[in-house]
């Protein structure tokens, strides 16, 4: 007979849990998203999300400047245009609000990786994420113009300094037309992280009051993912991988974590997931109201991300969880 086993045992004392534990996070694992506006020393709470703020550019490069120093590696750059129009022109522009951020941060702080959102949604004027028919209120986006558009945005914010290029539109083939544009341009070697499997999904209306991009009629589920569906997710990651995406993402993470393990059983590429503003606004108005502990149940949700696959984590939690994890 042999000795039972007797799991506690390795449960005993807080190093040997430490030993023997099998996910790890780090602020290695990290992305920050930042909300850029146009102005200066404008720091705009967003209120459904304490914490978050819509920032000047100045502002984004004192935040830049402390994500670093905290150990996290990468930021997310979203933009609030001064003006809005059918062509996304904020977007694509090479004055754009992202563009000016992004060449501010790698400015100051060289080594800090930008990421850049490609999307249209901030930048038009009815918040659809590309060209919509004349006269069409359903929210149908015209997927092979809008593709146009995606490429002059990766290729605008290449230039002005971005180091990975995010595409979150969703529409078929916005990979290979970005990629496409950046070769073409010289910028062979920018990665490209694909939002690749996007969900239609009510855990984003925070962000739409950080970034001001609520549609103004219709809604995006003729180009963004039923919750319902798992395999359409493994159908979109393998055209996003034959397209040429270095990295992808799956989003939200919270309800679909199921997915993110799905998806990296079934790729080789790096797997990043988006703890979205629903999320994080929920932990918050918990913890603001004293029903939980924040710090455990922050540190909990992101180490369970990673258990179910996600190498990389895009989080408004980031510089909270860098200073717990640095302690």
């Amino acid at each position: 007979m042999f000795p039972v086993h007797r799991p506690r045992r390795l449960r005993s004392h807080p190093q040997l849990r430490r030993m023997v534990r099998e996910t790890v996070l780090t602020t290695s694992d990290l992305i920050y998203p930042l909300f850029a506006v146009p102005g200066e020393a404008i720091a705009n709470e967003v209120r459904s999300m304490p914490g978050v703020f819509q920032l000047s550019i100045d502002k984004i490069v004192e935040e830049a400047k402390e994500v670093y120093d905290l150990g996290i590696p990468a930021i997310i750059l979203f933009g609030i245009p001064a003006d809005k129009d059918t062509d996304a022109t904020g977007a694509w522009h090479d004055c754009g609000i992202v563009q000016k951020a992004a060449t501010a941060v790698k400015e100051a702080v060289p080594d800090l990786i930008v990421v850049a959102d490609t999307c249209l949604c901030e930048y038009t004027s009815h918040g659809h994420c590309g060209y919509l028919e004349v006269g069409d209120l359903t929210g149908r986006v015209l997927n092979d113009p809008t593709l146009e558009l995606l490429k002059k945005t990766a290729v605008s914010q290449a230039k002005a300094g971005a180091d990975i290029i995010a595409p979150s539109g969703m529409m078929d083939g916005f990979v290979a037309a970005i990629r496409a544009g950046l070769d073409e341009a010289g910028f062979q070697d920018i990665p490209i992280l694909s939002y690749a499997a996007k969900y239609a999904s009510a855990y984003y209306g925070p962000f739409r009051d950080a970034a001001d991009s609520t549609p103004q009629f219709g809604d995006r589920r003729t180009y963004q993912m039923d919750p319902g569906n798992g395999r359409e997710a493994l159908k979109e990651i393998a055209l996003d991988m034959a397209e040429g995406a270095d990295m992808l993402m799956v989003k939200p993470a919270l309800a679909y974590m199921d997915i993110i393990w799905r998806v990296k059983e079934a790729t080789n590429l790096p797997v990043a997931a988006y703890n979205v503003s629903g999320e994080y606004a929920m932990i918050k108005a918990a913890a603001l109201n004293g029903w939980i502990d924040e710090q455990r149940v922050v540190m909990e949700t992101l180490t369970s991300f990673k258990r179910s696959g996600a190498d990389l984590i895009l989080t408004y939690h980031a510089k909270d969880a860098a200073r717990w994890l640095n302690a």
